[in-house]
């Protein structure tokens, strides 16, 4: 599979080290921010495009690729205020886009787990609900995607906010932590990053998975790990 990098940072460069040793070929390797000469000769005729750039940049950038035929999975966080227009625009192209705050496995089970304890009600039976995350200084955006996803299942399943606390420190690749605190006791979830490659990963899979069959629409990771393919 010929895979088209936008942005080669950490992220970028540590995609391209796993989509390397998965036996693919990187195809172009273009700036977090020229979505204006994004087309697919630019894209080095890519068979899907990776996307980890800045909030600015990331639904521009994704909208080039639709609009050039090239499907893109975008890994970038802090646009998904922009998420309805986007995919319409998807719709509207025929094309296919990919995107998640998180592309970790263990984030995803984490998920479920928070789902799970939001439909308990712990807030009821005297418990006091805290979410933190943790992630290296140079991160943008606070909250967190991941951060703000897990509110937002424990919103919808539990039908109260939980409160979320941001710390941006050192070199940490990301750590979320949901706390529930009673008055004799305390549960905590916990899914550390240990290396930014696991994103990296799960970036490459989700690129070999959209990229096979012609697949058109819209999709998550979630998608990815059912088995009826999902999509919208």
């Amino acid at each position: 599979m010929r895979i088209a990098l936008i942005g080669h940072g950490k992220m970028g460069r540590a995609v391209e080290q796993v989509a390397t040793t998965r036996g693919h070929a990187i195809a172009a390797i273009v700036g977090k921010e020229q979505s204006a000469s994004l087309t697919r000769d630019s894209l080095g005729g890519a068979d899907v495009a990776v996307e980890f750039s800045v909030p600015e940049a990331a639904v521009p950038n994704a909208l080039a690729c639709v609009r050039s035929g090239v499907p893109v999975v975008v890994g970038t966080t802090g646009w998904t205020s922009q998420l309805a227009t986007l995919e319409r625009e998807v719709q509207r192209a025929n094309g296919a886009l990919l995107w998640a705050p998180n592309f970790s496995i263990g984030v995803q089970l984490l998920a479920q787990l928070v789902e799970k304890l939001a439909s308990l009600t712990p807030e009821a039976r005297g418990f006091a609900l805290q979410m933190i995350e943790t992630h290296h200084a140079a991160k943008k955006d606070a909250p967190s995607g991941t951060a703000a996803m897990l509110a937002k299942l424990y919103t919808a399943a539990a039908a109260t906010d939980i409160p979320i606390t941001s710390v941006r420190i050192g070199h940490v690749p990301g750590r979320h932590e949901i706390i529930a605190d009673g008055q004799y006791e305390q549960l905590r979830l916990v899914h550390e990053a240990r290396d930014r490659r696991v994103f990296a990963d799960g970036a490459v899979t989700a690129a070999e998975w959209l990229a096979q069959s012609g697949r058109r629409g819209v999709f998550t990771l979630r998608d990815v790990l059912s088995s009826d393919g999902g999509g919208r």
